[in-house]
């Protein structure tokens, strides 16, 4: 599996939110850049970026700093946050994005979805983020009818083949996935899965490796890192 660092971008700091709550953020790093260095630093082969500014707004906002991170450190980079055409999509590509992340456009506009997945097919990944066991949009802040499991089916009909998948309520919160939630998501999922949301210690890493899932290709860690919980050589080690 792949770790992914996250660094979420909001007033153009790196900062983390607990269970999506926009209010309740806390700032690591006064600039983002900082935060890829010193994952990088560590070991970090990927990223995971994410525009909270973007996703409440409807575009990007942060994408300078995505520029700076992709030129001067040369990982490859998902980006995720208002991407809700195709013009913003074109922008986060040029930034130096290698995959982006479509997460309410993916649900409100098919035809975008559809578009992108044919002039971007190895590049697209769509977010399906759950509260409360129900699918959210629009940055976390509305809540739909809809389960993980029937929107993933729904997706993979149209061609997505790369899901990330967080669960909300544990964003941030450093006490562990749901695993056997994790273990039914991966199964839903017939081609690559990234999964995020409530990583607080190596352990943690352990048994979404021991699912043995080969649907379940990475993992994002976020505010783990940024406490010190472990280091990205160390959960490298244990994704192997």
């Amino acid at each position: 599996m792949i770790l992914y660092p996250a660094i979420d971008m909001m007033e153009g700091k790196a900062v983390r939110l607990v269970k999506g709550d926009f209010a309740a953020k806390k700032v690591y790093d006064e600039d983002p850049l900082d935060a890829a260095r010193r994952w990088v630093r560590e070991g970090a082969e990927h990223l995971h970026l994410v525009d909270l500014d973007g996703a409440r707004a409807g575009a990007p906002v942060n994408l300078e700093h995505v520029r700076r991170i992709t030129a001067e450190l040369g990982v490859p980079v998902q980006l995720g946050g208002g991407l809700r055409t195709l013009e913003a999509i074109e922008q986060a590509l040029q930034a130096g994005a290698q995959r982006i992340i479509l997460g309410t456009a993916a649900f409100t506009d098919p035809e975008l979805l559809d578009e992108s997945l044919r002039e971007w097919p190895q590049q697209v990944m769509v977010s399906v983020d759950t509260r409360g066991g129900k699918v959210t949009t629009a940055g976390w802040t509305e809540t739909t009818e809809l389960t993980a499991q029937a929107v993933i089916a729904q997706l993979q009909e149209r061609g997505v083949e790369r899901v990330v998948y967080t669960n909300v309520d544990r964003d941030g919160m450093l006490e562990g996935p749901d695993v056997q939630e994790i273990k039914g998501i991966a199964e839903a999922v017939q081609g690559n899965l990234v999964y995020s949301g409530g990583i607080g210690a190596l352990e943690d890493l352990e048994r979404l490796q021991a699912l043995g899932q080969a649907s379940l290709r990475g993992v994002i860690v976020g505010k783990a890192l940024y406490e010190g919980r472990f280091t990205v050589a160390e959960a490298r080690a244990v994704l192997g």
